[in-house]
């Protein structure tokens, strides 16, 4: 099975309110647009994109239908709204948010296995799951399972998320990934980044793109910032410095259930 093929870095969305910003992170490289029903700007990305030059077909546009809405007629009417606030006939991932509140597996994932069978979704993708959900998931998805998206970043390292990830070939979606603006904050982190001469959001995110499957979607506004967690990339950690952060105490889940 093959895994669906992300742009190493990408763009999460969430507070973002301008198109352009949007239209901004296409011309500096985005392909890779993270939003969400929750988040309330559907529009402004697609507005974003509307006025980028970037062509649709090079960008990978996600979105998420909330907990809310995963009974099947749900699924159905709110990804359709999700489309047409985004101006797209099609998205690239649609994701389950949470498998909270209307969750039912065996109700809501036939209802996303349709969606792809129209055409609408290419992928169909997991958020904030447990090994034993994604496991339930997989059992009853007649399509694979294109991604999951957890939080993951120094101070919270889900390793049983990526060794599930990595079992079924699929990509890990790492939101948050500078833990929330505390990515200065932490000792290692700051070390690794004064030896390299990078910022220590610099760092979070050449730690999480040097793990195989790892795809970071940060979110920033400002082009000078678009453009440096792009630049992560080419940050060329050593296998001591990634050691140091894998090590770090993960205990903090900013974004529990």
């Amino acid at each position: 099975m093959s895994r669906m093929q992300l742009p190493s870095i990408g763009l999460g969305t969430m507070g973002i309110e301008d198109p352009e910003t949007i239209a901004t992170a296409l011309e500096v490289g985005y392909r890779h647009l993270d939003t969400a029903q929750i988040y309330g700007n559907e529009a402004v990305v697609g507005d974003g994109l509307a006025r980028s030059d970037v062509s649709r077909r090079k960008v990978q546009v996600a979105t998420k239908v909330w907990a809310d809405s995963l009974e099947p007629d749900a699924v159905r009417r709110t990804t359709e709204e999700s489309l047409e606030r985004l101006g797209l006939e099609s998205v690239d991932l649609l994701y389950v948010h949470r498998p909270i509140e209307t969750y039912d597996p065996e109700r809501t994932l036939p209802a996303f296995d349709a969606l792809s069978e129209a055409g609408v979704v290419d992928g169909i993708g997991l958020s904030n799951f447990s090994r034993e959900e994604l496991e339930t998931a997989r059992a009853v998805l007649d399509a694979p399972i294109a991604a999951h998206q957890v939080e993951y970043h120094p101070l919270f390292q889900p390793e049983n998320l990526l060794e599930h990830a990595r079992e079924h070939g699929y990509p890990l979606v790492a939101y948050s990934p500078l833990a929330n603006g505390r990515a200065g904050e932490i000792e290692e982190i700051v070390a690794v980044a004064e030896k390299h001469d990078v910022t220590p959001e610099a760092v979070c995110l050449a730690w999480l793109a040097a793990k195989d499957g790892v795809v970071p979607v940060p979110k920033a506004s400002s082009r000078g910032h678009l453009t440096a967690n792009l630049e992560a990339r080419e940050i060329d950690l050593e296998p001591t410095d990634l050691e140091r952060i894998d090590r770090i105490e993960r205990t903090e889940e900013l974004f529990p259930e």
